[in-house]
This record gives C-alpha cells, sequence and structure tokens, in this order.
C-alpha cells in the first residue's frame, strides 16, 4: 500500500492510504487512519481487498487502443490536453478476479456526457464507466421570470455545459446532493446548513408557500433551491460573455483554464445578520464572493428577497463587475462615481436576464419584497423621458450610489431598446453572445 493523502482537524490527524499490487493501486481500495493529538490510533477503517490473484502487470492492449475503444463506445472524445493522464489500476470484477485496466477520461462536449472508462489492459474490453455527470431537477423561479405570481416550474438540468461541465454540484472532487456545488452553496446558518435532495437523483422539488412565514422549513427550503439555481444560471450566462476563470471568476475547480479557483459563492440565505436589504462581498480572486439575502418585513407573512429574481441577479452582478474591473483585485468602485456605476450594472443585469421578447417595457426593481409596484427606485426604467427623467446630468446632484446607479441603469435600458430595435431579439441570448 501507499500513503494518498493527511488531513489534520481540530481533534485528530487522518491518514488515507490506497492498498497496491505489483506497484499499481487497486480501484476504491482504501484505508483510513485517525490518530488523536497524542498521536495514539483512535480509528481505522479498511475496503482493501483480500486474497486477490492479479494478472500481469505488463498490458497488452496500448493505452491508444484503449481510448480508442472507448470513444467509439461512449461516443466521446479523450482530451489530452486538458483531462488527467491516463492511468494503469486493478478493477474488482464480479467474479472477485482482478482486471488490470487502463483509466481515463471520455468527454461529449455536445451532449454534455462525461464518463470515466475502465478498458482491460489484456482484453480491451470495457469493464467499467463512471458518469461524472447527474441530472438534476428543481423547483424554482425561471431566471427569465421576476417575481412569484409569474410561477414556479420544473426545470431539469439547466446548466450550460460549456460554463459548468461537471454540472452544478460537483466540484471536481465530490459529487454532493445538496445545494453545493463548484460555484457556490446555498445555506442557512441557523436551520440545517444546506438543503438535500427532496428525491433522489438531485430533485430539488420544494413547494413555496406564501401564506406563510418565510423561515418554515418548507420555504426556507425553496429559498436555498432558487438562490442555488439563480446563482448557478448567471454564472453559467456570465461565462459565455467573457467571465470565465481567467477573467477571475468564481469557482472551486478552475480546470486548469487560469485563475486562483476555490472561490465558489456563499449565499447565507435569509441571513440573520440585517433586514429590508441583500449583499455581496467581493474578495480577490482565490477568495469566495460572500452573498447574503435578507427577509423583508414590509408585508405580513415576511417575504424573502431569495425569492425575488431581480434582486439574486443584482446582487451577483456586483461579483461580476468587482473582479472584472481592476484584474481580480476587488478594490476598483469604490468612490461615489464609480460604486455608482456598479448599481446601474446589476440593475441592467437583472432586467436583461428577464427579456424574452424584443417588447422593452418599462422595468422596476424589488416589486415583490417592497410589495409595490414601484420597487425600490425614484423612476422605473424607460425609454420614456416623461416616465423616467433622469440624465447624465442627474449625476451632478447625486451623492448616494444607489441614486446614480439609477442613472446609468436608465441609459443601459434605453441602449438597449435601441439595440433590439436596430438588430432584433435573440431568443439564445443567455448561452451565444454572437
Amino acid at each position: 500500500m501507499h500513503l494518498h493523502a493527511t488531513h489534520e482537524g481540530d481533534v485528530a490527524r487522518y491518514a488515507y492510504f490506497k492498498q497496491t499490487i505489483n506497484g499499481i493501486s487497486v480501484a476504491n481500495a482504501v484505508a483510513n487512519v485517525a490518530l488523536n493529538k497524542a498521536n495514539k490510533l483512535v480509528a481505522i477503517g479498511s475496503s482493501f481487498v483480500q486474497n486477490l490473484k492479479a494478472n500481469s502487470a505488463a498490458p497488452s492492449i496500448s493505452i491508444h487502443q484503449a481510448i480508442a475503444t472507448a470513444e467509439s463506445a461512449l461516443n466521446g472524445t479523450f482530451e489530452a490536453i486538458n483531462f488527467p493522464q491516463p492511468k494503469l489500476i486493478y478493477l474488482v470484477k464480479g467474479d472477485s478476479s482482478l482486471a488490470l485496466a487502463h483509466v481515463f477520461q471520455v468527454r461529449n462536449g455536445g451532449s454534455g456526457s462525461w464518463y470515466e472508462a475502465y478498458v482491460d489492459a489484456h482484453t480491451g474490453e470495457i469493464l467499467s464507466v463512471t458518469d461524472f455527470v447527474a441530472q438534476a431537477t428543481y423547483l424554482v423561479l425561471p431566471i427569465t421570470k421576476q417575481i412569484l405570481t409569474q410561477g414556479f416550474e420544473d426545470l431539469v438540468d439547466p446548466y450550460d455545459i460549456e460554463a459548468s461541465p461537471l454540472g452544478w454540484h460537483n466540484d471536481g472532487k465530490t459529487l454532493s446532493n445538496d445545494t453545493a456545488g463548484n460555484n457556490a452553496i446555498s445555506f442557512n446558518i441557523i436551520q440545517a446548513d444546506v438543503v438535500t435532495e427532496s428525491a433522489s437523483n438531485l430533485t430539488f422539488l420544494f413547494t413555496q408557500d406564501p401564506t406563510l412565514d418565510p423561515t418554515v422549513t418548507v420555504n426556507l427550503d425553496a429559498a436555498r433551491v432558487n438562490a442555488f439555481y439563480l446563482v448557478n444560471s448567471v454564472h453559467d450566462i456570465a461565462y459565455r460573455y467573457g467571465f470565465t476563470e481567467s477573467a477571475f471568476n468564481f469557482q472551486t475547480d478552475n480546470f486548469g483554464l487560469g485563475g486562483k479557483g476555490n472561490d465558489r459563492i456563499t449565499i447565507s440565505v435569509q441571513d440573520g445578520g440585517g433586514v429590508n436589504n441583500a449583499e455581496f462581498t467581493t474578495l480577490p480572486d482565490g477568495q469566495n464572493g460572500q452573498m447574503r439575502m435578507f427577509i423583508w418585513d414590509y408585508t405580513v407573512p415576511r417575504r424573502d428577497s431569495d425569492l425575488e429574481n431581480d434582486i439574486v441577479v443584482h446582487e451577483y452582478t456586483h461579483g461580476i463587475t468587482n473582479r472584472m474591473t481592476g484584474g481580480g483585485t476587488a478594490t476598483c468602485l469604490q468612490t461615489l462615481e464609480a460604486g455608482g456605476l456598479g448599481e446601474g450594472w446589476s440593475d441592467a443585469m437583472a432586467e436583461w436576464s428577464e427579456h424574452t421578447d424584443a417588447n422593452i417595457t418599462d422595468y422596476v426593481i424589488g416589486p415583490y419584497v417592497t410589495n409595490n409596484t414601484a420597487g425600490l427606485r425614484t423612476y422605473p426604467y424607460s425609454t420614456s423621458n416623461v416616465t423616467n427623467p433622469l440624465r447624465y446630468s442627474s449625476v451632478a446632484k447625486f451623492n448616494e450610489v444607489h441614486q446614480i446607479g439609477e442613472v446609468w441603469a436608465n441609459m443601459l435600458h434605453n441602449i438597449y431598446a435601441a439595440l433590439i430595435q436596430q438588430h432584433g431579439f435573440s431568443q439564445t441570448a443567455h448561452t451565444d453572445p454572437t
């Protein structure tokens, strides 16, 4: 056997050993050892395989032959530049014999499939296939909708394979069955942290009850799922428009494509640190983006900003603009007018993400949480200078970032309307920026 990894916690140290035969690891044969701070053994567990006879450690089938077999069978490609190098491993077969196998990944980017293939190194037979991508179902308010009265929908696998190649529940090391993954983790500190799937196969169906307080379990679960879905959706859309690993985005695993990684967004749902607000803390590349979503008490029952899509998208956009302005330092946009730009961009992104056709109507931020059709801003964003009289000259009289942001967001509303009038609307804008 050989030492595979170590880890030290608050009260114990852990070591993980892999079983080897002829110097080659046996798949999934691991021993776990725990020592206390006095270096005394406190626990041991092992999945080592006993009394096995291995065949020759020298393969008869080349790795090139094995790859060709798997690529044909799985309708995919081994990407030598992007994937881990193939390796030899012993696999325990159903009859308890050991088979020497070539192990490598195969992916079909078009269909979204991504596998790890075990090909017998002596016979060329495909012995086993691990499917990295699991289907997921979410009951959420689609990103093209703003408020609850527009209706929740069941969405199946809404992730973009180009932006999230392993889906939303795999961080490159672990496949989770809760609201945690490579791009984000959605949790509540007070009640049960993340929310686990409501049924097998990554099914997250929690029906929100608007007649009850947001903190009841089913509403909290619905909020965590909706926030998780939205943040991942914005991640995938922004990725298509250039907010990638090398542009300092938020991901645990950057897949070797640049940036620092280990900085997925943490979404504190129904955070107890505030009320009638929401906020995003953008730290430099390599440190987690932190979103805190608060409950609003303008109504009875109270309302949850996690269930108003424009507010969640607005907050995430702060992370995008603070990371991309200044090269991932997160230290720009600190002055009054620069902060106003950030607020305007966030409102504009919230509006843009909801468009489904060429009809550009007036837009209001925050109508659900405030229970007010006028929302949070002074005027609706509008192509009418009667409905919204703000102009760039208005900036001179403002001394607060959201006020200045209204000017920029209204400019962008009008620019977008003009672009749609000139070029038309694209139904694939979320996945195709061309």
